[in-house]
């Protein structure tokens, strides 16, 4: 049996401590034949982080933006990532405010061609005017795209370094801010809009895309399509009572207290748990779950073909194809989660 002592001190730390006893009482009759500081552990895994917790974070990432704000113009700012899913855990994640040039968009102007030459099959007469708006109007932008991002990255730069002693410019897609007061880190991404054929067409953020600037690289990555991800995880785990939700969670702790070095992230733990057919839990009692995780993961290590054909939660990107480090880092949660579930087995 795993130290579970050890595991819940780690996991505890991630949450309000003031709440551990409250938290501890309330479970007390759930436990049933199992062993009681197993259980303890996944429930305490799979809990949403102290909703103070959560103000502190986004009251961080709202400072960052005032302070740019006072200093830019013609820039967006948008969050993304696990903190607007509350699928963070405290200690191992961040807030991602990103900064969003006004000078130029990335489109499918291609495709939108296409589609209007063709006989626009599928999209309603709104949809078709907003198509044919679009193309009609387009025109290339004529400046160095690269280059303005490249010197909003500059911008980001020069004006964080003046007030955050705390400044890390040497990461290629984020500046890296720490708040002292609040104690909280922040990701400072400059990117650029993309706006795709569905974004086009609806006129709904969720489907406009991102392309991060790449510091090192000097060149926009993606695109990216963080809005939808968000969406889908909220409302998929709404659908199942807040269990999608639950076993991010779960891995994340799992990940982050194992005793090998495991470099999955969230783009890769989301996706595991999104592709996980919701028939297969959406019905489940929380410690079921763990079972539900660790045949997911045991399939994936054990099926290649399923494994490189897994997407990103926005359907964009494979996760695990051409990167057999991560695919080793899969095998080593796969055996942290067993072993859990072995536990929970005995009596």
């Amino acid at each position: 049996m795993r130290g579970y002592d050890s595991l819940l001190e780690g996991v505890q730390k991630r949450y309000n401590p003031s709440k551990f006893q409250e938290i501890e009482n309330r479970m007390y009759f759930d436990l049933c034949d199992v062993d009681r500081k197993v259980a303890k552990y996944v429930k305490m895994a799979m809990n949403e982080v102290d909703e103070k917790y959560t103000q502190v974070t986004i009251e961080a990432g709202e400072k960052v933006k005032e302070h740019l704000q006072r200093c830019q113009y013609g820039i967006s700012y948008e969050y993304q990532g696990s903190v607007m899913t509350k699928t963070y855990i405290r200690g191992n994640s961040d807030i991602d405010l990103l900064t969003l040039t006004g000078k130029f968009n990335d489109t499918d102007y291609t495709q939108a061609r296409n589609i209007v030459e063709s006989s626009m099959y599928g999209y309603s007469f709104n949809q078709q005017l907003r198509l044919k708006d679009f193309v009609g109007s387009f025109s290339h932008y004529q400046g160095d795209a690269n280059n303005d991002l490249k010197l909003l990255r500059l911008e980001n730069e020069t004006i964080l370094k003046q007030i955050y002693s705390s400044c890390d410019i040497e990461k290629p897609k984020a500046i890296r801010i720490t708040n002292l007061n609040l104690n909280c880190d922040v990701d400072i991404v400059t990117a650029s809009w993309h706006n795709s054929i569905d974004y086009i067409v609806s006129q709904d953020k969720t489907y406009r895309g991102i392309q991060i600037y790449d510091k090192a690289l000097n060149m926009r990555l993606g695109p990216d399509f963080p809005f939808l991800s968000i969406s889908r995880i909220n409302v998929r785990s709404s659908e199942t009572n807040g269990r999608l939700k639950k076993m991010i969670r779960f891995l994340k702790n799992v990940r982050s207290d194992s005793d090998k070095k495991i470099t999955l992230t969230s783009f890769e733990i989301n996706a595991i748990c999104y592709n996980i057919d919701i028939n297969k839990y959406k019905d489940k009692y929380y410690l079921d779950l763990v079972g539900v995780l660790w045949l997911e993961l045991y399939n994936l290590c054990q099926d290649e073909e399923k494994a490189n054909n897994l997407k990103s939660v926005d359907g964009t990107e494979y996760v695990f194809r051409g990167k057999q480090q991560k695919l080793e880092d899969l095998r080593l949660l796969n055996n942290d989660v067993f072993s859990i579930y072995q536990d929970l087995q005995k009596k």
